[in-house]
């Protein structure tokens, strides 16, 4: 059974690879019969590097993975249109590297560069809808049982409830042992039985899959679970519960012989911490450099319109809590740094006119790329919170001083996910910190690059600025 989904993968990443290439190299091909440079062959080379290149980069931005359970808009999109640009890109430093820019039509490369997106994205999408398809009439479906009527097993069946096109199917709930610790099974879900019935079918094969979530205080069951099932047919998957998440998430590394897990303890290498520190410098310098006369025009105009400093300067906490003095233009009458500090909220009286037109469109933040070229913060990362806030949250929140262990950015991964702007409950700042922590454990340079990329299209209709 497993082999054969192990080959149903492969041959959709087939399908996905073989596509690509013939959009890639077909774009370019046509595209080169309209030209008067005629080079055929430069441009057949051209393409297949592209397409080689894309598919190198794809393994790194996770294009061909299951899109089983992802967003496409939010996520594959992205990730495809991410992949493209930095095969253009990088084929484009060869071409003037290899002083061969004459041998090719800018017009034939600028519509390459345009065009091939637009149907990398649109056969994605008519491939989704053929699967999903396929899977609502029953074909390559996977009927899943969970073990353990928990938080995280009953937070999972619903995700997968809430996309049908994902081709898992819930066949009800296992319940491990009545200790106590497990919660009430809404009545849409089938009640399958105890732990004994779970490993007859697992023996049996009676679903494709079986997912074990035991409830923390399950431990000592869940290790015998897994020893016991260890002789079935079934799949056995495991949903960690939050103690169990953090392991998973933390690094191995050996001293003096002995294995160690790093919990609590700095994400990036030294190596990972120079390429985004090269990345800040380059992209920082090049941002400053094309908004300069912007940031003239918004100096000018909150001096003639209200009265006090252009720029805003608040202690905020930086890498392992440094401080550091955040820069953003003033948008309020007023300019609070102490140990209590108000959040601006929607139709806030003491925002100015400017100010409201600046912090909807998020020019405000534009000073703080002088942060960056100081090193105390990067383009990427968890947004700064004043030391005021810090100091409150720190109390409610597990883990939420773990937010430093990176440096804070003037745009995040909680930001481009909706979680930017007042913080008025709790769970907001839960949810902000959540995000913050995943992109701290996968950051990549790809990561970065779609951040930007999306941060870029999303602030000026952002509903949460004000």
């Amino acid at each position: 059974m497993e082999n054969l989904k192990v080959n149903n993968r492969i041959s959709a990443e087939l399908v996905y690879r073989s596509t690509d290439t013939l959009i890639i190299l077909g774009i370019l091909l046509l595209a080169s019969l309209h030209s008067s440079t005629y080079n055929i062959q430069g441009y057949l080379i051209i393409g297949l590097g592209a397409s080689l290149l894309f598919g190198l980069i794809g393994r790194f931005t996770d294009i061909y993975t299951s899109w089983s359970g992802r967003p496409f808009f939010r996520d594959e999109v992205i990730r495809l249109i991410v992949t493209w640009l930095v095969t253009f890109l990088f084929l484009i430093f060869i071409i003037f590297a290899a002083k061969t820019s004459e041998e090719f039509s800018r017009f034939v490369l600028i519509g390459w560069l345009f065009i091939t997106p637009v149907l990398l994205i649109s056969s994605r999408y008519a491939l989704r809808i053929l699967q999903a398809s396929l899977k609502r009439i029953g074909l390559n479906n996977h009927s899943i049982a969970i073990a353990g009527i928990t938080k995280q097993g009953l937070h999972f069946a619903q995700m997968i409830d809430s996309q049908p096109h994902s081709g898992f199917q819930i066949a009800g709930f296992y319940h491990l042992e009545d200790d106590g610790t497990e919660l009430e099974l809404p009545r849409h879900y089938a009640r399958l039985g105890d732990a004994s019935a779970m490993k007859e079918a697992a023996r049996t094969g009676e679903w494709d899959q079986i997912y074990l979530a035991p409830s923390s205080e399950q431990s000592l069951l869940s290790k015998r679970l897994i020893n016991e099932l260890a002789d079935t047919i079934t799949p056995i998957r495991l949903i960690p519960d939050d103690f169990t998440n953090t392991l998973l998430h933390s690094r191995y590394m050996e001293i003096a012989e002995t294995p160690i897990l790093r919990i609590y303890d700095a994400p990036m290498s030294v190596h990972h911490a120079f390429i985004k520190r090269i990345e800040d410098l380059l992209l920082g310098m090049l941002i400053l450099l094309l908004v300069s006369p912007l940031m003239l025009g918004i100096a000018l105009a909150i001096k003639l319109t209200s009265r006090g400093p252009i720029l805003f300067k608040q202690t905020r906490h930086g890498l392992r809590g440094e401080t550091f003095q955040v820069l953003k233009f003033r948008t309020m009458t007023v300019c609070e740094n102490g140990k209590h500090i108000k959040q601006a909220t929607r139709n806030d009286c003491r925002i100015t006119r400017v100010g409201a037109f600046l912090r909807k469109t998020s020019l405000d933040e534009l000073p703080q790329f002088f942060n960056v070229l100081q090193g105390h913060m990067s383009i990427v990362g968890p947004r700064p919170h004043a030391v005021a806030h810090n100091e409150e949250y720190r109390q409610l929140i597990p883990g939420y001083m773990r937010r430093h262990l990176m440096k804070p950015g003037i745009t995040g991964w909680a930001q481009v996910n909706g979680w930017r702007g007042e913080t008025d409950t709790l769970f907001k700042m839960e949810k902000r910190v959540e995000l913050d922590m995943e992109y701290i454990r996968s950051w990549s340079l790809t990561l970065d690059l779609r951040i930007i990329f999306v941060t870029a299209f999303k602030t000026l209709h952002d509903k949460n600025a004000y």
